[in-house]
């Protein structure tokens, strides 16, 4: 039986200032984006040299539809939610952050401590793992859901190893398939259309478990879970603990803790 492990943060991360990129600015973007700016908030003032430098991509523009539903009034309309998000909370809170009214593609490299996905697409997810290997990205943040269910996973880039956190497309291939997704993207007539496409709640939920998981990788150093699935329906939420056994069963093998080696005895030296 696998022992479960504890996860530390990289000691780069406590010296300096967190490099995170955002991918997308709509629904769970638009409730997760003010966090992170609380969170830098909080990190400044308990003594983190830096906080968090955050570039935000997303291409779309604010539509009557979003508002209300997503972070954005009518006075936003028309406008780049990228720009609009990051302008805001630049002079709210004081950040110096990037926005780039820019969908994630082919030509992009994302070189960052951390890259948060919160897409609703298996093509925008398969990209963002593309553009994150074609630079240099530690962890994947994938902030997820349907109608009024998702899931906030956590993983790391590179090769895999036993202790290595497995990131969505190592536990869950399909979501970067983009043949299997759904011809549902067609844009809500009304807002009252759009809430029976979704739930009201769904995006502030998993907004606030991805702003915990980092706040608690943050304040104690390390983390016990790298998952979270969330369902609105049965008021259900579920971590996964980081431990292989836990992955086994959704079907990723993680490769099995090198042994130590014996050391050998005196007289054993003294023999050979």
């Amino acid at each position: 039986m696998s022992q479960p492990i504890t996860h530390t943060i990289p000691q780069v991360m406590i010296q300096r200032a967190w490099k995170v990129v955002v991918v997308g600015a709509g629904g769970t973007g638009s409730a997760f984006l003010p966090s992170l700016a609380r969170l830098h908030h909080a990190m400044v003032e308990l003594g983190h040299p830096g906080g968090i430098e955050c570039t935000v991509f997303d291409d779309d523009t604010v539509s009557e539809t979003n508002v209300g539903r997503q972070g954005f009034y009518p006075n936003d309309v028309g406008q780049h939610k990228a720009l609009l998000m990051v302008n805001r909370l630049n002079n709210l809170m004081g950040t110096r952050w990037n926005a780039e009214p820019r969908r994630v593609d082919s030509s992009v490299r994302l070189d960052a401590d951390l890259v948060v996905g919160c897409v609703d697409s298996r093509r925008a997810r398969h990209a963002i793992v593309q553009a994150a290997k074609r630079g240099r990205c530690s962890y994947y943040l994938d902030c997820g859901n349907e109608t009024d269910r998702g899931q906030v996973i956590l993983g790391e880039f590179g090769k895999a190893r036993h202790d290595r956190l497995p990131h969505l497309g190592d536990l869950f291939p399909d979501l970067l398939n983009a043949k299997n997704d759904k011809g549902d993207d067609t844009p809500s007539c009304s807002m009252a259309d759009a809430l029976r496409k979704q739930s009201l709640v769904i995006n502030q939920a998993i907004s606030v478990q991805a702003f915990n998981l980092l706040w608690t990788l943050f304040r104690t150093g390390s983390l016990t879970y790298s998952a979270v699935f969330v369902n609105l329906a049965t008021g259900r939420t579920n971590p996964i603990p980081i431990d292989p056994a836990a992955w086994a069963r959704f079907g990723y093998e993680a490769p099995p803790a090198p042994v130590p080696k014996a050391r050998k005895s005196r007289k054993s030296k003294a023999k050979s």
